[in-house]
This record gives structure tokens, sequence and C-alpha cells, in this order.
């Protein structure tokens, strides 16, 4: 890796059309981090000097989402060699090596940009470097025109390329290293003379070779790491291949995933060793999965803490600011709202807890709620330790439950119950004998009367 100082140019202007969005292309999110995050994030593992985003007009969102970074509007959306252009204001006086990337390649490694930099600086001759890719199909890329040293003499896009260029399967992924020193002449050499009427970066390596530099070229060892994004379609794709490789990492760190693509996981998922991940588990963001945890199928998690030795769901959901101890079991059709739920407690299934702190073996049986809403606000159920919620009972918040009480099964829970009470609060049963008779005799003797009465009409 060069020592020279190195500044990194994010292309992101792109409003992307064919995505059929009102939001920046590079907004939309893969493993549920925008893709222009994911490059700014491969790029900073450089330690550059400075990483600069080109962005189009009116994109607050986009300014904000590369910030702390600098970013620099292009107007005038006229080609990747005039979105360059617009950057120049930001390197006047940088006198090292200048990266540019495109802000919708989301799965390009580190290792591959360190490659690209490295064959930049392989000698004095060499003034830049692009990354390219062999494809079996290279429709729709600029194929790459080699010299017999295997240097790249010149770029050409697949709209100005005759038949035997298209024939060529070495094909541009995007990136360039360039000489900091030589770049504001190169593209201000740049012509628009082309199909598109517009300013390439790709006309660079013509360029170089005509002021008598050369064009190392990086090939792309895995050619997904270049794919960009134009389509929904494309999208689809980004995430298909990030969510093997997110899923990958977390069996090599010692997770066990019983069938690895129906597991979605989000960017920031931490899933501990010896973790068992069963099918259809969706992870959300600011999940933390602790060691020896077993998660059930068809589960949901989103900003949660789950403590070593639980056991989640099946058909489970964990919503934000909610916690699990160590060895608490969440069963079947349970929901978890911001609230902590204590060691080697128990909600089986069919039951709602929310805005609750429950401490440790706890018993909470099915039907039984956290009745946490009152119209106008959230209110908190505090559970001490040792508790038995029977079925079907709704503790109405702000309750306190204490150590060692029993609630029983089908009680509204208003008042706060002491340490080891018995709290029933149900109405007595009313037995009314012969009801059910005479209701099903009223109401055949009014089906017959309806009858007769369309009959005689």
């Amino acid at each position: 890796m060069s020592t020279r100082p190195l500044a990194v140019v994010i292309l992101a202007a792109g409003k992307g059309t064919r995505m059929k969005s009102d939001k920046p292309k590079v907004m939309h999110e893969v493993a549920g981090k925008p893709m222009v995050n994911w490059v700014i994030d491969a790029a900073a593992k450089l330690n550059p000097d400075k990483i600069i985003t080109v962005i189009g007009p009116q994109m607050p969102d986009l300014e904000q989402a590369v910030a702390p970074y600098d970013s620099v509007v292009q107007n005038d959306r006229n080609g990747t060699g005039g979105a360059v252009k617009c950057a120049l204001s930001k390197l006047k006086g940088f006198d090292g090596d200048v990266l540019v990337l495109l802000g919708d390649c989301p799965l390009l490694s580190t290792k591959t940009l360190k490659a690209l930099v490295k064959a930049k600086n392989k000698d004095m001759l060499t003034r830049l470097s692009v990354l390219g890719m062999e494809i079996a199909n290279p429709t729709g890329y600029g194929r790459l025109i080699l010299s017999a040293d295997g240097s790249v003499i010149d770029i050409r896009e697949e709209k100005d390329a005759n038949a035997k260029e298209k024939l060529i399967n070495i094909v541009n992924a995007g990136a360039f290293c360039i000489e900091g020193g030589k770049l504001e002449y190169w593209i201000k050499r740049i012509k628009n003379n082309n199909a598109q009427g517009e300013l390439y970066l790709t006309d660079l390596p013509k360029i170089a070779a005509s002021n008598g530099a050369v064009c190392a070229l990086t090939l792309c060892s895995n050619p997904d790491e270049a794919m960009g994004c134009n389509t929904r379609n494309d999208l689809a794709h980004l995430e298909k291949t990030m969510q093997r490789q997110l899923r990958a990492k977390l069996m090599q760190s010692g997770v066990t995933l019983h069938d690895p693509d129906t597991v979605y996981v989000h960017y920031d998922t931490k899933v501990g060793i010896d973790t068992i991940v069963e099918p259809n588990v969706y992870f959300g963001p600011g999940v933390k999965i602790e060691k020896n945890v077993y998660i059930k199928a068809n589960s949901y998690f989103e900003g949660c803490v789950v403590k070593q030795g639980a056991t989640i769901g099946p058909f489970a959901r964990l919503r934000p600011d909610t916690k699990v101890e160590k060895d608490a079991r969440i069963g079947n059709f349970v929901e978890i709202k911001k609230s902590t739920i204590g060691a080697r407690s128990k909600i089986g299934h069919l039951a709602y807890v929310g805005d609750c702190k429950m401490g440790e073996d706890v018993n909470f049986s099915a039907g039984a709620i956290t009745v946490n809403y009152d119209g106008f606000q959230k209110h908190q159920t505090v559970i001490g330790k040792g508790v038995m919620v029977g079925s079907n009972v709704n503790l109405v918040a702000p309750v306190s439950i204490d150590n060692g009480a029993f609630i029983a099964a089908g009680s509204t829970i208003t008042e706060n119950v002491p340490a080891d009470a018995l709290s029933i609060a149900r109405d007595a049963a009313e037995i009314r004998q012969g009801w059910a008779a005479r209701y099903r005799k009223m109401k055949e003797a009014a089906k017959r009367k309806k009858m007769q009465k369309k009959k005689a009409s």
C-alpha cells in the first residue's frame, strides 16, 4: 500500500430515473444501510485524508447521510467526468492519489480498493489505474482496450463501441485511482463528442496515454463486488448478494443457521457463538443476540438485546427497547415492546408485554397482556420476582405487582398487588337455568314468522 496522501471522490449525483423513486438512487438501502454509506465505509478503512461525495441539487437527505464528510453539488448532470470536475474545488493543492468510486456499488471491498491504489503506484510511469472485471456477458458495460503489455489505453462505452470491440469481455467496473497532480489537467481535456453528449471519466486512459502516462489494470477477483444499481431488480440482486455475505460471516463466527437463505440479516446484527437460528427469521436494525441463544422459526427482531441461554419463538416478535435476560423463554405468538424480561422468566404463548419491567422467574401465562396505553399516554407495568400471572389477565398500567404475588386467571388488575398476595378481579359467575333453551325457541319462532310473512306476500 502506498504511503502517498489519498483522497476519495464518490459519485452519487444520479437521480436513478429507472428506480422510479423520489429519493436519490444511492440512498436506497442494502441490508438496512444506504448504498453510498457502504461505499464510504469501505473507503474510510483506507484512512484517506478526505472523502468527498458528489451529490445532485436538492438532495438534503443524501448530504446528511454522507456527513461529516464533505459533499459538493453537481448542478449540471453532464456525466462522470463532469461529476469529478465538480469535486476539483475540494482538491485544490492536494498532492496525492485520488480514488474515484461510484456510490451505487455497495459490495466493493476495502481489499479491492487497496489493490487499485497499489496498482496505480507500481512504477514511475503509471499515473492512474482502473478497476476491471472479466465477465461472460459484457453487454451494457464499457470495454477495456488493452495494449500488448496489459495496460489500459482506452475505454469504449458500449454505445460508442464497434462490433469487434463489443466482443471484448474485460469491462470497466467504474473505479479509478488517479494521480492528483494530473487530475485537473486531464479532466479539463475531456470532450463530450460521444453518443450521450456527456463528459466521460472513461476518456482518462486515452488522454493519459497521449500524455505519456500508463494506466494500470486491476481485475476484480469477484465480479459481484463491482455490481451497480440502476433498477429495482438490480437492488434486489444486490440485497441477495449482501445477505449471502452477511450470513456467511455469521456462520464463520460460530452461529448455526439451519436454512441460511431464509434468514434476513441487518448490517449491524450481532449474534454470539453457539446461537442456533431456525428458518424464516428476520433481524432488523439494532439487534444483539448473545451466545447460546436458541431462536425458533418465523421470529422477528428489531432494536433488542437477547441474553445468553434464552429461547425465542417460534412466531415471536421482539420490538425496539426490549431486553430479554439470561435463560428466559419467549414462546409462540408473543410480542414484546420496550420491556425488560427477567432471567428465567417465561412468556409461553399468546401474550403482549409492552412498557414493562419484569423480574426474574415470572410466569406470564397465555392470553395475558400489559395494558400500557390509555389513549393518550403510555404507562409502565412493574412485575416483581417469582410472580405468577394467570391466563387472560389484563394488567392495566400504571400498576405494580410485588414479589411472589399470584394473579388469578381472567382478572383485570387496576391496583397494585402486594408481595405474596393473591389478586382476583373478576365478576362472580351467574347461571340462569334454561336460558339457552328459551333463547333458541324464541329465535326459531321469529324465523318461522318471517318465512310465513314472505310466503303471504
